[in-house]
């Protein structure tokens, strides 16, 4: 029997086939082959599957002492190894060894083979799940930003230092006196400390006047860096920055200089300080095939949105006047980047209203502004995308709710007034009896949280703590586990692995397709990974676009935990 396409689904395939091959900038990742001694001797090793692999693709796994090649031995047998992580039991305590990985065919098998990576593993005699990166001083850091600076498939780690945050709302409590300058520094895995930035004392050390970001916008196969800028100290007797000019600076991936800089969004237009003083900067592929720079200016009243070319060319400018003020005052703590009408070009999200690709107003709520908001695929029996509110606004109903992307639709709500909703909450899925994912927030002051499922049946629970677990893949099963009081565990579990340090990201960043955890300790970036065996295959998560791009994002504003957008 023949199946035929509609004429809607065969454009829409079109689209989808053109945008997979026709991106300006494609990271071209190694396989982030890590190896960490576990808690009975054994060694766990995984690394990526990636999106340019064969179905059929399997591994080898060969073992050697460091410097020789005399003792080197097949750990995967002789049959094809297919699953991407690899524990050798046969290991010895305290021992060093190096690790080999080969892939081929199951059709060549075992035949032609071709190395991908190896890595050496000293081990330290006890289990040790994480990775250390040394910092060039005793201090610790706010924001880390993870891309590949050199082109050499490895990713480096970069960091805004220190953790010292003001906000510019002018009540006691809030805003502070800068006492130091931001520093940004990129690191190789290594430890080896590429370059420092001083951000200087235009930017004032708060999140809000500090939005950079890393990526290859420039689309030569090594990422960039793109920040907020001024010029000298136009700090006024209190401390305000509220004069000078303003600009956003390109830095070089591999050394920190500053290449190319463009001005910023004017100050023009805001009723006072608080008000322009929060500032957003992210990447957005609005053609579908090259990315594009996206500068913002303004989250409770008037809002300004620029977007660049790689040369600083101006694509099309935005402001909130435009669309009657429907979209005054709508902004959230972040932007987020995604296709939401599945067109094959990007939206952006910028709190409770949507942009389209070509700088119009898509829709708005019109209910202010949202601490809480996800983008992801919440509810899998509503085509697309969702959207996850929650409102710092006072409501009198909807304060929580998921929409649809696409329309702006509510599909329920939370009927109840809020105050309130604070923090950023959750979207993932951590409850294997209900399907799709599970969102969570909760109010500010009055210690309530809620737990809805995807489709809005309450549920109910015994944690009370943080208003903004971070959820993520560690172990074997499908769910997300979550980051509360210290350690990784199920939803309402026991504790399965502590953590150490303030978290700072989750990140698929090493190994295979569960993410991992980096925290800030002083003088150190600690990355934590799973050890923690499993059969089941799927391609890194920083090669799903959406995904990547809210991993860019984290460095702008308030950390925002990346969605994947299939």
């Amino acid at each position: 029997m023949k199946c035929k396409l509609s004429k809607t689904r065969m454009v829409g395939l079109l689209v989808l086939i053109f945008f997979s091959t026709n991106v300006f900038s494609v990271e071209k990742p190694d396989r982030g082959l890590v190896a960490l001694e576990r808690e009975d001797g054994s060694v766990f090793l995984s690394w990526r599957l990636l999106d340019t692999d064969s179905d059929d693709v399997a591994y080898k796994i060969r073992r050697r002492s460091p410097g020789s090649t005399a003792d080197a031995s097949v750990l995967t047998r002789d049959d094809p190894y297919h699953t991407t992580n690899f524990i050798d039991q046969t290991a010895e305590k305290g021992k060093a060894y190096v690790y080999e990985l080969y892939e081929s065919s199951t059709k060549k098998w075992p035949g032609e083979i071709k190395k991908l990576s190896e890595i050496e593993v000293k081990p330290a005699g006890q289990a040790v799940s994480y990775l250390s990166i040394p910092l060039n001083g005793d201090y610790d850091f706010q924001q880390v930003g993870i891309a590949d600076l050199d082109g050499d498939g490895k990713y480096e780690y970069l960091i805004k230092q220190p953790n010292f945050n003001t906000d510019p709302y002018q009540q006691p409590g809030y805003w502070k006196k800068s006492t130091t300058t931001y520093k940004i520094e990129a690191y190789r895995m290594d430890g080896t400390m590429m370059w420092r930035h001083d951000m200087g004392w235009s930017i004032e050390a708060g999140i809000w006047y500090s939005p950079w970001i890393v990526y290859d916008v420039d689309g030569d196969g090594k990422a960039e860096v793109y920040c907020k800028a001024g010029e000298g100290d136009p700090r006024d007797e209190k401390g305000l920055v509220q004069t000078g000019p303003e600009y956003l600076v390109k830095l070089d991936g591999q050394t920190g200089q500053v290449v190319s800089k463009t001005s910023w969004l004017s100050r023009d237009g805001y009723p006072d300080y608080n008000y322009y003083c929060r500032n957003f900067l992210t990447v957005a592929y609005l053609d579908g095939k090259i990315p594009s720079l996206i500068m913002q200016r303004g989250t409770y009243n008037l809002i300004k949105t620029k977007a660049l070319d790689k040369d600083f060319n101006q694509v099309w400018y935005w402001e909130s006047p435009q669309e009657k003020e429907k979209y005054h005052g709508q902004g959230s703590h972040g932007l987020i980047t995604a296709d939401i009408d599945a067109d094959g070009r990007d939206e952006l999200v910028i709190g409770a209203a949507v942009l389209d690709d070509n700088g119009k107003g898509l829709w708005t709520l019109e209910m202010g502004h949202p601490d809480v908001c996800y983008v992801a695929d919440i509810d899998p029996a509503n085509p697309g995308l969702e959207v996850f509110y929650g409102f710092e606004t006072r409501q009198e109903t909807d304060g929580i709710c998921v929409v649809d992307a696409k329309t702006g639709r509510k599909l329920w709500a939370h009927k109840e007034p809020t105050r309130h909703i604070h923090a950023q909450g959750m979207a993932a899925d951590v409850l294997a009896d209900w399907p799709g994912m599970e969102v969570y927030a909760g109010e500010r002051d009055l210690k309530k949280r809620w737990l809805y499922s995807a489709t809005g049946k309450l549920i109910e629970f015994k944690e009370t703590g943080t208003l903004s677990p971070r959820a993520l893949w560690w172990d074997a099963d499908p769910q997300k586990e979550v980051i509360m009081s210290g350690a990784i565990r199920d939803w309402g579990g026991e504790a399965m692995q502590p953590i150490q340090g303030r978290v700072i990201a989750v990140v698929d960043c090493l190994g295979d397709y569960r993410e991992e955890v980096i925290t800030s300790l002083k003088g150190e970036l600690r990355i934590y990974s799973t050890t923690i065996p499993t059969t089941d295959r799927r391609v890194c998560l920083m090669q799903d676009h959406q995904y990547r791009l809210g991993v860019v994002a984290q460095t702008m504003g308030y950390y925002y935990p990346a969605q994947l957008g299939k």
